[in-house]
Parts: C-alpha cells; sequence; structure tokens
C-alpha cells in the first residue's frame, strides 16, 4: 500500500495534509509513504522531518500522483492533478461536488475512488474523520484576532488612571464550530458577545461560553438540516432575520459571520444599508467569503474599507495558522486511514457501510451522489 502526498498548488494554501508524526505512524504499520519535495515547506515541515518519519521524498508531482494507491490532500484537485493520477486510485481530499461538478465527472472518467472530506456524515463514529469542524475551529479563533488587528479599541474593559475603558461589543453571525470558538475566544479577551442563530439548539452552548443568545421567534418553522447544519429559511422568516441583525450590528464594534448553507451560495445577511448605519471604525469579519459572503460588500479574498467599515473578506483562514490547522487536519486523515484499511492494510471500501455512502463521490466509474449526476446532465 502506497500512500501518497502531493504539494498543494493552490498560491494562499499553505497547510499539509500529513505532518511527519502521522507519516511515522504509517510507516510503523508497513505502509509505504511517498511525500512530494517541499509539501510541508509551508507549514514548516522540511523534507528531513518526513524522511525522519520513514517517507521517500519524491521530486515531481506526476510521479507522487502516478505512484499512489491513496492520494490524500486537502484542496480539490484541480484538472491538471486528476490528470496525472493513476487509473483506480483512491483520493481523499475536499471535494465539495455540487460546486465542482467538473472535477467529479474527471474523477470518475479516471475511475478514482474519490472520498470527500466534506461529506462525512455528522454521526459519532465519524467524529474523529471531521475535518470541516477542525478548521472551522481554527477559522473561528483567527477571526477574531483579524478583528482585535483591525479594530481601533481595546477588546477588555480596562480600569486606568485615564479613566475607563469599555469593553468591545462583539456579534457572532451563526453558532456553527467556527462560531462558537469566536464567542470562546472573544469572550477570553474580554469584550461582551452576542450571538445569533437560526437553530433554537444552540442557546445552550452560546451561553455556556459565557455569551447573549439572540434568537427569533420561527413560529414553527424547521432550521435545522442533516446533520445539525443550518438549512435555508423561508423568505418571510429570512426577512426577520434581516430586521434583528439589523438592530444588532448598530451597535457592535465587531461582527463575525460564519453562516453557510451546505453546497449553496452563502446567505447575504449583512447589507450595505445596514454597514451604513454601523458604527464608524467598526470591523466585519465575512468567514463566507470563499462562499460568496455573508455580507453584501465583501470583497473575496481581502480587506476594504466601506463607509467607515472595515471589512476582511481572507479566503482560507485556516491557512493562515499551518502548523496546527495541518496538525489537525492530519490528526483526521489518520481516523480516515484507519476507516478504510483493514488489519492488513488493504482497501476495505464497504459501500453499505454509512460513512462510506455519504463520502465517496466516485467509485469504478460511476458518479455515486444523484444530486451530482443531475448537475452533470448535458455537461460533456
Amino acid at each position: 500500500m502506497k500512500v501518497c502526498l502531493p504539494k498543494e498548488i493552490e498560491e494562499n494554501e499553505t497547510r499539509v495534509s500529513l505532518i511527519p508524526q502521522s507519516v511515522k505512524r504509517f510507516t510503523q504499520k508497513g505502509i509505504e509513504v511517498l511525500v512530494q519535495s517541499g509539501a510541508g515547506d509551508r507549514s514548516f515541515f522540511k523534507n528531513k522531518d518526513y524522511e525522519d518519519s520513514g517517507a521517500k521524498i519524491i521530486s515531481s508531482s506526476s510521479e507522487v500522483y502516478s505512484s499512489g494507491d491513496i492520494i490524500i490532500k486537502i484542496r480539490t484537485p484541480q484538472k491538471q492533478e486528476v490528470d496525472q493520477m493513476r487509473e483506480g486510485s483512491v483520493l481523499i481530499s475536499l471535494l465539495y461536488g455540487t460546486l465542482n461538478p467538473e472535477i467529479i465527472q474527471k474523477l470518475s472518467v479516471k475511475k478514482v475512488t474519490a472520498f470527500a472530506l466534506d461529506s462525512v456524515p455528522r454521526i459519532t463514529r465519524a467524529q474523529s474523520m471531521d475535518v470541516l469542524s477542525s478548521m472551522s475551529t481554527v477559522a473561528g479563533y483567527k477571526a477574531v484576532l483579524i478583528a482585535c488587528e483591525n479594530l481601533p479599541k481595546f477588546f477588555p474593559m480596562l480600569m486606568t488612571a485615564a479613566g475607563t475603558i469599555a469593553p468591545a461589543k462583539v456579534f457572532i453571525i451563526g453558532a456553527g464550530v467556527a462560531g462558537l470558538q469566536a464567542i470562546a475566544t472573544s469572550k477570553r479577551l474580554g469584550a461582551v458577545v452576542e450571538a445569533f442563530d437560526t437553530r433554537p439548539v444552540v442557546k445552550e452552548q452560546i451561553e455556556s461560553l459565557g455569551g447573549r443568545f439572540v434568537g427569533l421567534d420561527l413560529s414553527g418553522e424547521k432550521t435545522e438540516g442533516e446533520g445539525g447544519y443550518a438549512k435555508e429559511v423561508s423568505k418571510e422568516l429570512h426577512q426577520r432575520e434581516l430586521e434583528l441583525i439589523s438592530k444588532q450590528v448598530k451597535k457592535a464594534d465587531v461582527v463575525i459571520t460564519t453562516a453557510l448553507v451546505p453546497g449553496k451560495k452563502a446567505p447575504i445577511l449583512i447589507t450595505e444599508n445596514m454597514i451604513k448605519e454601523m458604527q464608524i471604525g467598526s470591523v466585519i469579519v465575512d468567514l463566507a467569503s470563499e462562499q460568496g459572503g455573508n455580507c453584501e460588500l465583501t470583497s473575496p479574498g481581502q480587506k476594504v474599507v466601506k463607509h467607515g467599515v472595515t471589512i476582511c473578506g481572507y479566503f482560507n483562514l485556516p491557512g493562515l495558522m499551518p502548523s496546527h490547522a495541518s496538525q489537525m487536519f492530519s490528526k483526521n486523515m489518520e481516523s480516515v486511514m484507519s476507516h478504510l484499511l483493514n488489519k492488513n492494510n488493504e482497501l476495505n471500501l464497504d459501500l453499505n457501510d454509512e460513512i462510506n455512502k455519504g463520502a465517496i463521490i466516485t467509485h469504478g466509474g460511476a458518479i455515486l451522489q444523484e444530486s451530482i449526476k443531475q448537475m452533470l446532465v448535458g455537461v460533456h
């Protein structure tokens, strides 16, 4: 069994999918690991670290991809990467199939078994494989530090000889993993924190971290979808949602938005009119920027100032903390590999297994997910 670790080719991707400690655990089990030269450089892991862990360093990406029984990477592969893959190999990575149907089609043509980390079901048995939660933890923490850096105020209350400094007011939209980490980090830094989510079930979690829950009367509407994720709400509820958010952002020093609906463009929750009414000098950190953004004036990948408000729409916040982000991702990969391999290091692809049923997108030349099949009708 050969596990291959290619270098990520996206310009802003600094993480690596396997760190040397994980590689060592694989090689000790008799699994051969091939690492593309420089794969860990931007995460502060050198070629020698991998060699010391038992890996073989390969100079070219084509040799890495063509040699692998299992290819482990972070980002969705680009067309040229799929072209280099060996027919019948296994790919483990983030895929976002509904957003990348043509890549999924290329993988199926190559008869690659594609295990989508973003589609791992949220069940107890799969918690240790949940890279979305791991990376959201990093993003929620980093979002608060970015807000601190850009806010022209202190976060904590200070009692000084020059008078009392009031604490910053932080408003967080969306209390998933990223939002909860942002609440916890903001509280540690001394801010007053309020958080909004359409799912009433998160109220207790918000309050347990010291935040105040800001909620809506849902009138019986279901707002929680499969796996505990937020689901798209009705137009009427969305309008009431916007009205509540408008009142909150006026008084906030910092707004952190984390609202995503799986497989869809991020909902707009902060309009330009809301921004016009915010305090000059306040900060918005939009964690949904890679899917369009929750803020109408977010410039994806950039920091801009609009109507006196600083709006940070940076991509890939986990990539700004590559050492620990890579460590967490790599540990998740160890769990995925334990699931996919038997004691003899042979692939054990039970397509009736609940985890595999959710996460395996292509296998044996077929696309297994009906939603992606429908998107590919007419695509050549």
